[in-house]
């Protein structure tokens, strides 16, 4: 199953019962989240959401992505479509 949503893209690999995040915002990337983790990053966002300053994620413990209160609850909501793919 194919994700293209507001800040992230990526497909879900039945099989394996992972999404591959292919591109967070403008930025492409190759992570794979496994249910663990992402059940892990989206209760974190939820208890951050409200931050003044908003997020920031590191792709490859490098490049660092802001993301504004606004972009925190789009890639909440992009993550939401993921969660209801495992099993």
């Amino acid at each position: 199953m194919q994700l293209d949503g507001h800040i992230i893209s990526g497909e879900f690999d039945e099989s394996a019962n992972a999404f591959l995040l292919r591109k967070v915002k403008h930025l492409s990337t190759a992570s794979i989240l496994n249910k663990k983790q992402l059940h892990a990053l989206t209760d974190y966002l939820h208890k951050h959401k409200h931050e003044d300053d908003g997020q920031v994620l590191t792709l490859y413990d490098q490049i660092l992505v802001r993301l504004n209160q606004e972009e925190v609850e789009h890639f909440l909501n992009d993550l939401d479509k993921v969660k209801t793919w495992y099993h």
